[in-house]
């Protein structure tokens, strides 16, 4: 595993040397007091944001935040603590501190450290981290020329919320008493814009979209101007939106809001859903959920990925998998708190799952959002969700909507002021689609998702 950086060369105020001597100074301490096993987490994390709006600054914020988190255990009985004073004398303090938390706990028999079995030994390089060098002038000469081209496209973008950009790293190192030592630095980078278009006379009609960009590594992020075109072709693109009678119709989801499907089925089958018995999705582990064509890969060890990992946030290791595999169910998203209350091992996924992809054995090469438009015939294109809809107990999905009339695969005209209902049970199994258009949103990718049919709330 390759160490971050030295302070110097980073951007950083510690190094990995010195957040090996603070996690150290812990858990001997927690031992001395008499815990049974301990963990401890030292971080920092650095950056800059800066927004304008109207080719005029607004903010420049520079963040700096350190933090050391403890856990002790006594037995079955857990404790936590943390503090963002890095002296000896506060180190102590903050392990004291968990270890009478934990004396006044209640035993839980599934409380405790990953197994030793499932501890990773392998930490692999991921290429996660790539610092920007980039102080406040030129962060905000980019958001201004993502604005600027936004603004130019058309003289129908007469306004905008503004534009952003924003440099963002950190570094940890983590240890426990049953043999985890790791750590690593990550970056993350975006620009986007959120312009608005109308059209002139009293009471026109006013439209608002964005777009943006993100990457670990600035070199990889979208031009300002191209960011600014497009957010600005989306929001030109809404005008002269009107509702539409209630209806029952096939529905296309855009690729960044399919990876809300995918999320929504991976807080279906998470651990602490599975436990409580709050999902709609209990007891789903080789089970068909999907159709046949439908295939759902995870893959930690993407180079340069948002949810790439060499081990979870417990130590534990990660792996390639495929969770659905033919529309069948083939792993959960399990923590070791949450395996050992299922009675199963696992997963590694303490923090969160790595890389999704949702694919199709029937999409093609060509199958691009024209090509998928053709697939949906006559219905709804779906380009922007409202409000947080969904009941993961029963499955019932409502949403606001807006996006386009489809007829005869052709765009006819935009819609707004909309719901869309139904029951993810049914829509998953309802997938008829998805298009070679992949997008990767935050860290699942997904092509724009056709669902066979849906209740359209309108006029």
């Amino acid at each position: 595993m390759k160490k971050p950086q030295t302070p110097a060369a980073s951007g950083f105020s510690y190094s990995r040397e010195t957040f090996e001597h603070l996690v150290d100074t812990a858990l001997a301490h927690a031992l001395k007091l008499g815990a049974t096993d301990a963990g401890a987490e030292a971080s920092e994390g650095c950056g800059l944001s800066v927004s304008v709006r109207k080719g005029e600054l607004e903010n420049v914020e520079r963040n700096r935040d350190k933090s050391l988190g403890v856990t002790v255990y006594l037995g079955h009985r857990r404790g936590n603590a943390s503090t963002s004073d890095f002296s000896e004398g506060a180190i102590l303090q903050t392990v004291q501190a968990a270890y009478d938390i934990a004396r006044f706990t209640a035993e839980d028999p599934c409380a405790g450290l990953p197994d030793e079995a499932d501890i990773a030994t392998a930490q692999p390089e991921l290429d996660l981290f790539h610092p920007w060098a980039l102080n406040a002038e030129q962060a905000v000469s980019l958001a201004q020329a993502c604005e600027a081209a936004a603004l130019a496209t058309s003289r129908r973008i007469t306004n905008s919320e503004g534009a952003g950009v924003s440099a963002q790293q950190s570094h940890f190192f983590s240890a426990h008493t049953h043999g985890f030592r790791g750590g690593y630095a990550s970056s993350r980078h975006s620009l986007s814009v959120a312009p608005i278009a109308s059209l002139p006379g009293k009471n026109a009609d006013m439209q608002r979209d964005a777009w943006y960009s993100s990457q670990r590594c600035a070199d990889d992020l979208a031009s300002p101007e191209a960011v600014g075109r497009y957010a600005a072709q989306r929001a030109l693109s809404r005008l002269k939106s009107r509702k539409i009678a209630t209806t029952q119709c096939p529905v296309l989801f855009e690729s960044p809001l399919a990876a809300g499907l995918l999320g929504s089925f991976t807080q279906a089958v998470s651990g602490g859903a599975l436990y409580r018995k709050s999902t709609f999705l209990l007891d789903s582990l080789g089970k068909k959920v999907f159709p046949k064509h439908i295939d759902v890969l995870e893959d930690p060890f993407v180079l340069r990925g948002k949810g790439s990992s060499p081990f979870d946030e417990e130590g534990v290791k990660v792996s390639a998998r495929k969770v659905v595999d033919a529309g069948r169910v083939e792993g959960y998203f399990l923590t070791s708190y949450s395996a050992r209350k299922l009675g199963l091992r696992t997963t590694g996924h303490a923090g969160g799952s790595h890389n999704l992809t949702l694919r199709s054995r029937l999409t093609r090469a060509g199958d691009d959002l024209d090509a998928m438009l053709q697939k949906l015939g006559t219905g709804l294109f779906v380009t922007e969700l409202m409000g947080q809809g969904v009941n993961y107990v029963t499955g019932d999905y409502s949403r606001g909507a807006s996006g386009f009339w489809v007829e005869n695969g052709r765009i006819a005209f935009p819609v707004h002021e909309i719901t869309i209902a139904g029951n993810l049970k049914d829509m998953f199994k309802g997938i008829e689609a998805i298009g070679a258009d992949a997008y990767t949103y935050g860290a699942k990718t997904v092509g724009s998702v056709l669902i066979n049919r849906m209740k359209i709330a309108g006029s």
